[in-house]
């Protein structure tokens, strides 16, 4: 089989099985869904809904958080991983928002990543969901999935490299949705310990090891 007709294949399902998705992060602000999603690093989603609707009522915007201190800040956020790295990142991100941007979140990739505790990942996570923009952001979940299903080689061994393959592949209307439908089914169905290949729809053209594959490169 080749790459394009893998494509195709797995596109096409998530197009039928999942025709409206959109982040699981609960936010009320494009500045809040940019808190959310650098405290969901290398942390659940769940965990961070969990947190955020204090830590949002307390600091709703970039001009209230700015004034507050990262052990502050802290309080709020203890139970996610990393919290005092966020805190601090929280506060000083939020201050650089108010220096440069006018409390603003900017759209621009460039300034995205000028932002403390902002990496790709999350600028990419920004572009997608908050302005609507082309854009594929590789977390562990999408990066799983990609080498999983054949969609990348393992030559793709980092992030940016599965997301550049990825991008000359899925047409750039769909890129934002199909980073939805490659982490979602990697959440809940491709488990990095022990995936349901039982009840996933895509399990006949699963490569499974693709050392002994026949995918053509």
């Amino acid at each position: 089989m080749r790459r394009e007709e893998r494509y195709k294949l797995v596109l096409d399902y998530f197009r039928k099985e999942m025709p409206e998705v959109d982040t699981e992060l609960t936010y009320g602000s494009v500045f809040q869904l940019l808190v959310a999603v650098v405290l969901s690093a290398q942390c659940t989603d769940k965990r961070v809904n969990q947190v955020t609707p204090e830590l949002f009522q307390r600091y709703p915007d970039a001009q209230h958080m700015a004034q507050a201190e990262p052990d502050e800040i802290l309080d709020y956020i203890s139970s996610v991983s990393y919290p005092n790295a966020k805190a601090k990142h929280l506060s000083e991100m939020a201050r650089l928002l108010m220096e440069r941007h006018q409390g603003q979140v900017p759209q621009d990739m460039n300034a995205l990543l000028d932002l403390p505790g902002v990496g790709r990942k999350t600028a990419n996570v920004m572009q997608a969901v908050a302005f609507g923009q082309s854009a594929m952001p590789v977390d562990t979940h999408v990066y799983r999935v990609s080498h999983r299903l054949g969609l990348v080689t393992k030559k793709e061994n980092t992030p940016y490299k599965v997301e550049m393959m990825l991008r000359k592949h899925i047409p750039e209307q769909e890129m934002a949705q199909a980073h939805h439908w490659l982490l979602l089914h990697g959440r809940y169905v491709c488990t990095s310990r022990k995936p349901h290949c039982e009840k996933c729809a895509l399990e006949p053209l699963c490569p499974k090891y693709l050392e002994d594959s026949r995918l053509e490169h």
